[in-house]
């Protein structure tokens, strides 16, 4: 019988969503409520005839899209197939055996995953309130620990914190210690007061910080797998040997490229979507339910117990609705509620009233 290395036996296979079948609706994933930008998907039809040629390996054009739009420096970009795959490589790169990677305590679950590949140990800071907390993450740094990641806005929470922190937190931070800041949602908090983005940009040019972003949520492109992150030379040089060769089709880099240049469309759909989110949060607050600020594109619902949140989830499944259960994060009394359009967020509210008005 041929077996697997003892390390990726013992490892648990990283948990997708349960999308329910085909009849589902999902509020499961985080993906966009609207399309991406009209403009972008008619690039993608255009440069259909040149797929018998291999993609740009160096991402020259979406490079120089982030560039123009947020006035980076292009040799400092990385693109990857999804933030996952920068993860991935980050991780591979600057951590091996024995040294730990510090997470916080609802921080992104896929961290925990590419630690195991490489036989270190995954560490959780607790947050309060749902909300990372810098001194518990000063608090929980060793002699061991070689990257510290914040997941800033937080998944599965939805909360914020401002610019200032995560500041406070590289100074206090060793110099040979790596951060890297996920910044998976920052487009739905980018005009909050506060949380000026080329701010946590300017970090990485300390050479000890990573920003990293993606196309899959504000821009509606979650099915072309665009992920990208700032990274200091140095890092990038070494991260850039990990990530796959070709690893971003043609189609998906000039998609998301033309995507970051409609800057109109994405800010609308983040305007429209906060929109949504705000007044189902509010209503679903009216219901007693507990949902921490959200800066996302989700909600976190927090039920009585594990009991109450499987029977709201039996519920939404039997009207054809699903949520993400959040076991996996240590929360079986909550339920994360991808914000969608209006008519499927109002279904939604009348399956949480008959919850509580069962209770």
């Amino acid at each position: 019988m041929i077996t697997a290395v003892p390390h990726v036996e013992a490892m648990a296979a990283y948990a997708l969503a349960d999308l329910g079948g085909d009849k589902m609706i999902s509020l499961a994933q985080n993906e966009s409520a609207f399309p991406a930008s009209p403009t972008a998907l008619e690039v993608g039809r255009t440069v259909m005839d040149n797929m018998s040629l291999y993609p740009d390996p160096e991402w020259l054009t979406l490079r120089r899209a982030i560039s123009e739009v947020h006035a980076l420096d292009t040799a400092k970009i990385l693109c990857g197939s999804g933030s996952m795959e920068l993860i991935g490589c980050l991780i591979r790169a600057f951590v091996g055996s024995g040294d730990q990677v510090l997470g916080t305590e609802f921080g992104y679950a896929y961290v925990a995953s590419a630690t195991a590949q490489v036989r270190a140990k995954y560490v959780k800071a607790p947050e309060f309130d749902f909300t990372v907390s810098v001194d518990s993450i000063l608090g929980a740094v060793t002699p061991e620990t070689k990257i510290v990641f914040v997941c800033n806005p937080g998944n599965p929470t939805g909360t914020l914190i401002d610019n200032t922190e995560l500041i406070r937190l590289r100074d206090s931070l060793p110099d040979n210690i790596l951060l890297v800041i996920d910044q998976a949602y920052a487009e739905f908090s980018d005009d909050i007061v506060g949380n000026d983005p080329n701010v946590i940009f300017d970090l990485v040019n300390r050479g000890d910080t990573v920003v990293l972003r993606t196309f899959s949520k504000a821009y509606g492109l979650a099915g072309a797998r665009v992920g990208w992150g700032y990274f200091p030379t140095h890092i990038a040089g070494e991260v850039r040997k990990l990530l796959n060769p070709n690893n971003i089709s043609t189609v998906s880099q000039e998609v998301a490229a033309a995507a970051m240049r409609d800057q109109a469309h994405m800010k609308e759909i983040v305007r429209k979507t906060a929109a949504i989110r705000d007044d189902f949060s509010h209503k679903v607050r009216g219901l007693r339910f507990e949902i921490p600020e959200s800066r996302t594109n989700f909600i976190l619902i927090r039920f009585a117990d594990t009991e109450e949140a499987q029977q709201a989830d039996q519920a939404l499944r039997d009207n054809s609705l699903l949520m993400r259960g959040m076991s996996g994060y240590g929360l079986s009394n909550c339920l994360r509620a991808t914000i969608c359009e209006e008519a499927v967020m109002k279904r939604a509210f009348t399956v949480l009233e008959g919850v509580r008005n069962d209770v």
